[in-house]
Formats: C-alpha cells, structure tokens, sequence
C-alpha cells in the first residue's frame, strides 16, 4: 500500500468488491420497502431485517438492534382502550469511540416511495435492471444506495485502518418517504444509542455525475389537506350554473391567488434568503427537469435562487371525480393536497401561519375552507465550515478526482432540525449519491454505477480520516 495513495487503495479494493457492492444493493432494491399506510408493512419489515443482517455480518457493532416508536405527538397520550400507533421498524447498530475518537452517525433509510404506474418503468420497478452504466429500480438512489455507501465503507475502512477506534452509530430509518412520523419520539426514546458528534446523512445528490457536492441548505416544507366548500351536496350544473358556484371553481380562483403572473409565490409573509448560486443555465434546467419544448420556466431571479432560496407552493393532489364518471353537477367540495416549501431562514410555523392568512384573504366567493393533516418541517442551513466538513471535502476531491460544490437543494429533510436540537454540538454533513438524472420519487429512478463507486470511496476516505485524526473531534474542540 506505501506506493499507493489512500484514495488509489480504497478504488483498488472497491474493484474487488464490485461486483458483491451491486448484488448487495440490488438485494434491497427487490424489496418493495413502501412505508405508506396502503402498502404491505410486512415488506418494511423485511426490509429492517435484511438491513439488520447486513450490518451484523460486517462484526464490527456491540449491537444492533430493530427498533420502533409510537406516532403519538409529544405530550399527548393515548386514550383509555386504544392502543398506541407504532412507526416502521428502523435499524440502530452502534460501537462506543476508543482513544478519544470522534462518534460518526450514518444515517440513511430503508423505506422507499410508491412505484407509481407501472406501466410508465422501462423495467419493473423492483427488480434492479443496468442499463448504460446505471442501475434502475425504485431506491436505487432514493435511499437504499446511501444505505451500501454506509456499508461498505465501513467494511473497507475496517479492512484498511490499522486499528479501528472510531465510534459508530449506523441509523436506517424506515418511514422517511412517509414523512417520519415517529421520528421526534424515536429520537427521544433512543437519544443515548444515537449520541454522536458528527451526522452523515447520505440522503441527498450530487452537482453532476462527475462532480461532487456537500449540500449546505435545504428548504423546508409545509404541508396540509385544503378542503374547499360551497354547497352542502351536489346539484344540476345546467339548473343552477353561472349562478351558483361550484367548489372546483373557488378552489381554482383560491390556487390562482397562490402565484404572481410569473409564477412566483404571491404569499405575503413567505421570504426569500437572497444568497450567491453557481453559474446554472436554463437549458441545463430544462433538460434535467423533463421540461416540454413549449413550457416556459416560473418565478424570477437567478434559477438556483428560485430552486434552492425562494418559497414555492405546489397542489400535489386533489379529490375530484374523475373524468371518465364525471356528471354534470356542481361539485359541492373539493380537497387538495397542498406542500409549500420554505426558504431557509424563515421557521415552518411562521410560513403555516402566513399561508393561512393568505387563504383567510383570498378564499372566493364565500367559500368555507378547512385546512388538516398538517405536517411540518424545518429547513436547514449551514456554512459547512467545521472540521469534518473540511475533512470531507478533501476526502471527496480525492476519491472524485473533481473539487465538489457545496450546494443547495429545493428538497426537504426536516428530520436534520430534529437532530440539530438534540445534538447542537453534533457536525452534520449531507451528502448522497443521487446525480440530476437519478429522478428519485419518479418512474425510472436509477442510480449511476460510478457516482456509487466514488460515493463509496469518499465516504471510506472521510471515515478514515477521522478514525486516525483524535484532534478532529468537534465536541473537545468546543471545550477546548
């Protein structure tokens, strides 16, 4: 190994392993891990299991445990007779730090969205298939990629290390895709088997497929079932329309009064974080987003700014007859599902509160509206200016061959506030092995084989870096 560097060795040993690294994900890939109350939980369960297994295998853990918590909100309890509601098993396996080694959390999860139409997947959604250098099948990317990346560095930096001293905490949740419903009180509940110093949450993407990137802020998201009411029932369309209107047409003029003729969000009380981006063209965008040759793009600024510091307000669904049954009477409500991500900066709470004094405004012709099933999520925002981070960013030019971007996301993960509150001396980097092709959450999602190959040997750099550097221990440096 002297004639090598570090970055050379682990690449060599990532080339022996190639081929089990991919059964390995491959394995996971065919379980359909749904954690959405319609789908087989049994599935999810499966899932934990084989997780479990994996990391039993790699005898490096004092334990590893499935684990579970209710869904009950904090400072509620559940009624007399009734029986608590449990979230999806997550996996926690942990090793205590020796020599004054930092303790490094691996976070990923093992749950996976909904395949959506199966007629829409090239190839069927569970069953890993390569094409072209990339390897498709629901979570792939999303997230069960992240979940070999924590494996199998640490199978290869054990191997390489002298002596592995580092503390380890690996943490694969099981309900992300479903909004983590259990997440605060697992957290709670298992505070002292989750305890660490830095936080690696493989669960985000890269610039490209050839340069790396350390994602520094998220938005945050706010979202809520919006029902909208003008009849107590249905009537004839014929009889009483263009007098009497229906809910599809106040809840069409109540959407409308969401945007600007732009298209940026109109919401008085939704701010904006303004903030330099790198150099991003529209035709990038178009291509990466699918965009159709007529369609123009929203909002105004700088695209970045618009994607990763602006608010955005999306109906992702709505309850209305379909086409094919329609009949022609004046539906007397609808409902829509309606997520509007928060710019960081600007707290969940204080964007709710805006956007209900915007629907309280604007709501037309005296409708009656009902907001429910509200979740919230916290945005995140970090200067990536502690040590691990500048670790990792060391670790990533070398394993890429490629200086990475720090970079945000439009997305959310709110489950990095939870982890801030509890840990606020903890280091967390957001990294992932997703690229702009990757279409997570859509048909077709895929994974490309050589970001997995550099994510691997990135992640196994950084691990070992730490595991031989005791001074690079953020919560002594902040005693110190």
């Amino acid at each position: 190994m002297s004639d090598l560097t570090r970055a050379q060795s682990v690449h060599a040993l990532i080339d022996i392993k190639w081929n089990d690294i991919v059964e390995t994900l491959s394995s996971l890939v065919r379980i359909p891990s749904v954690s959405w109350p319609a789908f087989d939980s049994a599935n999810v369960e499966r899932s934990a299991k084989a997780v479990a297994a994996l990391l039993e295998k790699l005898a490096i853990f004092e334990s590893v445990e499935i684990l579970r918590a209710t869904t009950t909100p904090s400072g509620e309890e559940v009624r007399p007779g009734e029986s608590p509601t449990w979230g999806q098993p997550a996996v926690v396996a942990r090793r205590a730090a020796r020599s004054g080694r930092p303790t490094v959390l691996l976070y990923a999860h093992h749950d996976v969205q909904p395949p959506g139409n199966e007629g829409d997947w090239e190839s069927p959604a569970f069953e890993p298939t390569r094409r072209h250098g990339r390897l498709y099948g629901r979570g792939t990317a999303d997230d069960k990629a992240g979940i070999v990346t924590h494996l199998t560095s640490l199978a290869l930096m054990d191997e390489l290390a002298q002596e592995l001293e580092l503390g380890l905490v690996v943490f694969i949740e099981g309900e992300e895709e479903f909004g983590s419903p259990s997440f605060d009180n697992f957290l709670a509940t298992y505070r002292d088997r989750l305890e660490s110093d830095v936080i690696i949450v493989a669960d985000s993407g890269n610039w490209s497929t050839t340069v790396p990137a350390l994602t520094i802020s998220l938005r945050g998201n706010v979202t809520f079932a919006l029902t909208v009411r003008t009849l107590e029932h249905g009537v004839h369309s014929g009889m009483f329309g263009g007098a009497v209107p229906d809910a599809m047409m106040a809840a069409a003029r109540l959407v409308s009064s969401f945007y600007t003729r732009e298209g940026s969000v109109a919401i008085e009380g939704l701010h904006s974080q303004p903030r330099a981006v790198p150099e991003y063209v529209e035709e990038t965008l178009r291509e990466e987003a699918s965009l159709v040759p007529s369609a123009h793009l929203i909002g105004t600024g700088d695209v970045l700014h618009r994607l990763w510091s602006q608010p955005a307000v999306t109906v992702t669904g709505i309850d209305a007859p379909p086409v094919e049954s329609a009949s022609n009477t004046l539906l007397p409500s609808v409902r829509m599902r309606v997520s509007v991500r928060v710019a960081p900066g600007q707290t969940a709470a204080d964007a709710l509160e805006a956007v209900r004094q915007h629907i309280e405004a604007n709501t037309p012709f005296g409708a009656s509206v009902a907001l429910d099933d509200i979740s919230l999520g916290e945005a995140f925002l970090d200067a990536g200016e502690g040590s691990a981070a500048r670790t990792a960013r060391e670790t990533m030019a070398e394993a890429w061959g490629a200086d990475p971007i720090d970079m945000g996301v439009g997305g959310s993960i709110p489950f990095i506030a939870t982890f801030k509150q509890l840990f606020p001396e903890a280091e967390v980097l957001v990294t992932g092995v997703e690229d702009p092709d990757s279409r997570a959450h859509g048909t077709n999602e895929s994974l490309d084989l050589d970001v997995l190959r550099k994510a691997v040997c990135a992640q196994t750099l950084l691990l070992w870096g730490l595991n031989d550097a005791p001074g690079i221990n953020p919560r002594l440096e902040s005693m110190s």
